[in-house]
């Protein structure tokens, strides 16, 4: 299987620069896996599909202001740190920009010397460990120096970085946010518990995976980037429960995708658990918990793009966006959304 096969021609302009508001006014395309048939709806419409006895299964990852811009402490070239990992107190791995000037050994400053970090090692990925010094709280430190870290296609700037935040957003990690998820409302999230729905909250902590693109030719030879999970027993408890009963299980985003069938793959099914997984979801891929899932519409030849497709199956995924691209859907982060059933 080509990477070549989830390519697809999206005109710039449908990329979108800004989410819309309110959060649950951007657009929904439904997909129907057994029929093929595609319906246009409203993404607040999504109450429609869901039935009492189904589960909700959202990311409740917060994403932090993970952007740094600054200066090497020797020369004063300017750098771009991206954090994307926490790995102790104050050893985080990082992209660096531009990477090939920054070496081990290289001190870097930060907000006029408020923060510096010095680089400690090369990751075989490509980025750099670096270790933070300075005086009072971390967090509070880069809440103020830091910026929230927008993907590159995105060239306007956020003028409230809560619009880049799920509003159920809680566990401080993600270097990028789980973007399906930011078309729910708390009154849209309260009609679908009125509905008999329950919602219930994994975490998976955005990292290298998103920005990493695939630069292999076949797509069994991608790796991905390991990313923390974690799932609680309540909501391993309330997935069983509604697959006991007949219900769905209705995974917002394909981050909560993979953490649900990562767990189910490590264990046989979903249980209370936390680590790593690099799990790769591609067309083959064998579904144990998944039946619906909530997605946005995602960059061509991407491992996103590869996981819808393992899902409803590539033709059909392929064909849903020739359609949205000729209906004018909106891409990407901000953009509109797809109910895949």
């Amino acid at each position: 299987m080509k990477v070549a096969d989830f390519d697809y021609y999206l005109p710039e302009e449908l990329i979108a620069q800004e989410p819309v508001e309110p959060r649950d006014a951007s657009r929904l395309l439904v997909v129907h896996r057994k029929t093929g048939q595609l319906e246009h709806r409203v993404f607040r419409d999504i109450v429609e599909y869901l039935l009492p006895g189904d589960v909700l299964i959202i990311n409740d990852t917060k994403v932090i202001p993970a952007r740094l811009y600054g200066r090497k402490k020797d020369t004063g070239g300017q750098v771009e740190l991206l954090l994307l990992r926490r790995i102790n107190r104050d050893l985080w791995e990082t992209l660096v920009r531009p990477g090939r000037r920054v070496r081990p050994g290289t001190w870097l400053e930060f907000g006029d010397g408020r923060l510096l970090a010095e680089v400690e090692d090369a990751t075989p990925a490509g980025g750099r460990i670096v270790r933070f010094v300075y005086e009072g709280v971390f967090e509070t430190i880069l809440d103020e120096l830091g910026q929230m870290p927008l993907p590159p296609y995105i060239h306007k700037e956020l003028a409230d970085r809560n619009r880049y935040q799920t509003v159920y957003a809680r566990e401080e990690g993600s270097a990028a946010a789980p973007t399906a998820g930011l078309h729910f409302t708390p009154g849209l999230l309260d009609k679908i518990k009125e509905k008999g729905v329950a919602i219930h909250p994994i975490t998976l902590h955005v990292g290298l995976g998103t920005f990493r693109p695939v630069k292999v030719e076949e797509v069994a030879e991608h790796k991905m980037h390991s990313e923390y999970y974690s799932i609680s027993e309540e909501t391993a408890n309330a997935i069983a429960a509604a697959k006991e009963a007949g219900g769905k299980v209705i995974a917002v985003g394909t981050t909560t995708t993979r953490t649900l069938e990562a767990a189910a793959h490590k264990h046989g099914r979903v249980t209370a658990d936390s680590g790593w997984t690099d799990i790769f979801i591609y067309p083959g891929f064998q579904f144990r918990v998944v039946d619906a899932l909530i997605t946005n519409f995602h960059l061509p030849r991407s491992t996103l793009l590869m996981l819808v497709s393992a899902l409803a199956g590539r033709d059909l995924i392929l064909h849903a966006y020739r359609v949205a691209v000729e209906r004018r859907y909106r891409f990407f982060s901000f953009g509109d959304a797809m109910l895949i059933l």
